[in-house]
């Protein structure tokens, strides 16, 4: 015969002991995952279950059990606006690093201890603090889906101090007269490529897609409207840039317009959907092909800059845009930033305070290729600066 109370119910089974049922916040009855010896312990259960959603806590045991690794995996499917190549990288850090070691534990039973645990086992076996970073950051994503979203955990067991934090090696930080002299050592295809990532900041994903439409020489500008990335299987997929923030229109230093207008002229065709940066063929350029392309390895030792990532290049520009005393706000829609924060700042940036920037970077640029000038003068003649008018 069943007992009620206030809050569900307790019955005594025909083995003799009490089973636990109560109505959760949908509406469906469920029971407890175990039955008791005593009445009065399953009432206890009942008063912990009720306490639990009077404090919005509770969790559905059911959908508690489906494991970490089909959730991650579902989590990624479902996951709206996801770039592809994000998509790789979740996959990946899926398969390599969270499934052989939590993919099997359902959901309920992942704790921070258990977290923790994983992560010291990463670190043991090798695996890099820069790829375990993201794993954790991958994991702390999907549980906070579980816990904030679907309800299935009443908090997120992603609770380890520090771990998300990579701690990677500060990056070197181009001098102008550095990156004139890169741009001069690479092949004359590649050289417009190198000023324009540097000094308008771009990402490489950004200035291989860039179109002819894109670039307005007479306004000193160029538009970032999408990105290239590379998906296992896909080769080059162009889509939106990393984040709202993303989609911009930059400023351009004037000094580099002459080498971008003979870029323009000599490899890019007339259609207005042109790419402007291709290899030989006209093919788009990947990261690979363009280590290949400019004798990448090479072409850095013969400059004194071993160890330099295309990557640099940006950062090398950012850095050089902050000095300009713009604000916060201004530098961060000109970097095209991913982060909610930045595309905020998109929205409210100015262009007055971008071809501020410009103008900086412009004025050190006609410097720099003064004294270049003058040294090669002084030289009975030679060959000018890389950006002199042709």
């Amino acid at each position: 015969m069943a007992r009620h109370r206030h809050f569900g119910n307790v019955r005594r089974l025909p083995s003799g002991r009490w089973q636990a049922r109560y109505r959760g916040p949908d509406g469906r009855m469920r029971a407890a995952p175990q039955t008791f010896g005593r009445k009065a312990e399953a009432e206890r259960y009942l008063t912990l279950i009720e306490a639990q959603i009077n404090r919005g806590e509770w969790t559905d045991p059911e959908r508690a059990k489906i494991t970490l690794a089909d959730y991650a995996d579902r989590w990624i499917t479902e996951r709206a606006g996801l770039r592809p190549r994000t998509v790789e990288l979740y996959r990946w850090l899926l398969r390599r690093h969270i499934r052989p070691w939590l993919g099997d534990v359902p959901l309920g039973k992942i704790d921070t201890p258990l977290v923790r645990e994983w992560r010291s086992k990463l670190l043991a076996d090798g695996v890099s603090v820069s790829a375990t970073a993201k794993a954790y950051r991958f994991l702390r994503a999907v549980l906070m889906t579980a816990t904030n979203e679907d309800h299935i955990l009443p908090r997120n067991p992603c609770q380890v101090r520090g771990a998300d934090r990579e701690n990677a090696a500060e990056r070197p930080v181009l001098t102008i007269s550095e990156v004139l002299a890169l741009a001069g050592a690479v092949p004359t295809r590649y050289r417009a490529m190198i000023l324009l990532t540097t000094f308008a900041s771009l990402r490489f994903g950004e200035v291989t897609a860039l179109e002819r439409v894109d670039v307005d020489l007479e306004a000193a500008t160029v538009r970032v409207r999408r990105s290239f990335v590379e998906v296992r299987g896909e080769g080059l997929v162009a889509g939106p840039p990393k984040s709202q923030a993303g989609l911009r229109t930059v400023a351009l230093p004037r000094a580099i317009a002459d080498t971008m207008r003979q870029h323009l002229a000599e490899y890019v065709g007339p259609s207005s959907t042109a790419l402007v940066f291709t290899g030989p063929r006209g093919a788009p350029i990947s990261r690979g092909n363009f280590r290949k392309l400019t004798g990448w390895k090479d072409v850095l030792a013969s400059v004194g800059l071993v160890g330099v990532r295309f990557h640099d290049l940006r950062h090398s520009g950012n850095t050089m845009a902050a000095r300009s005393g713009v604000s916060t706000r201004d530098l961060m829609a000109r970097m095209g930033h991913d982060s909610i924060r930045a595309a905020i700042i998109y929205q409210h940036a100015t262009t007055e305070a971008d071809a501020k920037i410009a103008a900086a970077l412009n004025a050190e640029l006609e410097v720099e290729l003064v004294d270049d000038n003058r040294a090669d003068d002084d030289d009975d003649g030679g060959t000018a600066g890389v950006l002199v008018p042709m």
